[in-house]
């Protein structure tokens, strides 16, 4: 027989260390049918298997697939400051669809990774639905993911979002800047606003600006305008290179205009940026003012109102602009490729 004197250990479940496996089921539910929506012909079986399943038999000849993997920075921590929720996940999908994009894939699917130090349902399939809703805008399905409760990793209320997907193209139509030539024009893409790039700077300048969440901004409060959702590029420019030719592409991510759009340009060649060629939109005129932001910062942490860049033949340069304006897409001619031989490879005048 035990000893009575000897005290036995209060007995423990996972729910006592933190972590509701209830709570967990109740999501997978409410998330089921949003995912659904997002589902393609390719997809094999449903939601919460081990490992998800997508047919490429008869899409491609020759496929060369392209993946991307991204986050949405600290627009993380804004988001959870201001309590919404419902967006950030359409900001996880276009960072990652709109780069393999940049090389002429398809987005096929993608998957999302949630973890949080306590498991809250309302907040979570509020994430998921966005995610759902940018898997809908990218046309890809969204195939799976992972919703991790760890309790001590993350403060109450925070919670971190990661993502992952996976595209394709035929290999002779992959674009790798080969065919940039001088004289090629770059046709710039409206943004949304910043984007999720340069967030830290942004958080920073609202801070010392006081969190003027109401502050008017051309018929648009601050706060919307920071929120608002990344562009989704994938169909409209999955269309025009269908029926039109373009030498490369470029998403305006981290870094800004200054450092992205060389990526894509061969050695020997280089960029000439006029800044004159769109107007700043309100937002960067307030973050540029407000946070004292000298000109050279503001190029090179954030896009400026261009999300999106095509590198475009002049003979093709007509037929690209009236198909972008035939989806609703504002545009600009912003600069062109020129040859280098020596000194900065961007200028921006």
């Amino acid at each position: 027989m035990p000893d009575p004197a000897v005290t036995q250990p209060t007995p423990l479940t996972y729910r006592d260390a933190g972590v509701d496996i209830d709570a967990g089921n109740e999501v997978v539910e409410r998330i089921k049918p949003l995912v659904k929506r997002t589902f393609r012909p390719e997809v094999m079986g449903g939601l919460g298997g081990f490992g998800a399943l997508f047919d490429l038999a008869g899409r491609y000849r020759e496929p060369v697939l392209v993946s991307g993997t991204d986050g949405v920075g600290t627009k993380l921590k804004l988001a959870q400051q201001l309590d919404r929720h419902d967006s950030i996940g359409i900001d996880l999908v276009a960072m990652c669809v709109n780069d393999v994009l940049v090389q002429g894939a398809e987005p096929l699917f993608f998957l999302d990774y949630f973890a949080t130090g306590k498991l809250d349902v309302d907040t979570t399939v509020a994430v998921v639905g966005g995610i759902a809703r940018g898997c809908e805008l990218a046309g890809c399905a969204l195939i799976g993911g992972e919703t991790a409760e760890m309790p001590d990793m993350y403060p109450p209320g925070e919670y971190d979002l990661a993502g992952f997907t996976v595209g394709a193209v035929e290999k002779s139509k992959l674009l790798d800047g080969s065919a940039v030539r001088a004289g090629d024009v770059l046709l710039g893409i409206a943004s949304s606003g910043p984007h999720s790039n340069g967030y830290s700077l942004i958080r920073r300048i609202w801070d010392r600006a006081g969190r003027p969440a109401d502050l008017d901004l051309g018929g648009v409060r601050l706060v919307e305008a920071l929120m608002q959702p990344t562009r989704i590029y994938v169909k409209p420019v999955l269309a025009l290179m269908a029926a039109h030719e373009i030498h490369a592409m470029a998403h305006i991510t981290g870094g800004g205009l200054s450092e992205n759009i060389i990526r894509v340009i061969p050695e020997g060649l280089g960029l000439d940026i006029r800044a004159s060629a769109w107007p700043l939109p309100p937002v960067f005129d307030w973050l540029q003012r407000e946070g004292a932001v000298p000109r050279e910062e503001m190029w090179r942490t954030f896009n400026c109102g261009i999300g999106f860049v095509l590198v475009v033949p002049p003979t093709a340069l007509a037929a690209v602009e009236s198909a972008l304006d035939g989806h609703a897409l504002p545009n600009w001619r912003i600069g062109e490729v020129i040859p280098v031989t020596d000194g900065p490879r961007v200028r921006i005048g």
